[in-house]
């Protein structure tokens, strides 16, 4: 065979590879926006976040549900760098203000791994929650967390997830958001263990 020149069945899956098998040099990265189409408020369609990653040069776009999980490949960017380009060009093109929190396939791998709530995992996983932060708290911020629960919620961090598990349910916690920021110092958002999982799957092609 000549150098440079591939053969039948490399050309062929460079042709299936459109959303599914990864081109050499692109890595698959996950980003989830935060506090989109809620309550109507920061509302976007996400064929709008498909055409918006296609427009920027990113390839195999695919969204999941309606709250903001994007699954796509880059090749340049990744990590912080990759959440601050985004954030910028959502601005610029979309108008849309918010926070991407992105990690790469491999990261969300770990994500799964290191959940330190198993049995929660298998037996109620709709009130499991990762929260996706953009720093890793430390140990006096999470203690301060606990501290200001007032149900019956459980939360463990490990690096830049945060678990928590709502044993009563989401909807009706005293658990928020703004509290989890507050006493973390940090932003972030959360999917619930089944969309964990989806991602995952999502992202494997």
């Amino acid at each position: 065979m000549r150098s440079g020149t591939r053969s039948r069945p490399e050309r062929e899956a460079g042709v299936r590879g459109r959303g599914r098998c990864y081109d050499r040099g692109m890595s698959v990265q996950i980003a989830l926006l935060r506090a989109i189409n809620v309550g109507g408020r920061k509302p976007v369609a996400m064929s709008d976040l498909r055409a918006f990653l296609t427009g920027l040069g990113f390839d195999g776009a695919q969204t999941l549900l309606q709250s903001g999980n994007l699954v796509f490949k880059s090749k340049a960017r990744a990590g912080a760098a990759l959440e601050e380009f985004l954030e910028a060009e959502a601005l610029k093109r979309l108008g849309l203000r918010t926070d991407f929190l992105v990690r790469s396939a491999n990261e969300w791998t770990s994500v799964i791994a290191n959940n330190p709530f198993a049995d929660q995992a298998q037996s109620d996983p709709a009130h499991l929650l990762v929260m996706v932060l953009k720093g890793a708290p430390d140990s006096k911020s999470v203690a301060a967390l606990r501290a200001a629960i007032a149900g019956p919620e459980l939360v463990e961090a490990r690096g830049k997830e945060l678990y928590v598990v709502y044993p009563n349910g989401i909807g009706r916690s005293r658990l928020t958001t703004a509290l989890i920021e507050g006493k973390l110092g940090t932003r972030g958002t959360g999917r619930n263990w089944n969309t964990v999982l989806k991602l995952a799957a999502l992202a494997k092609g």
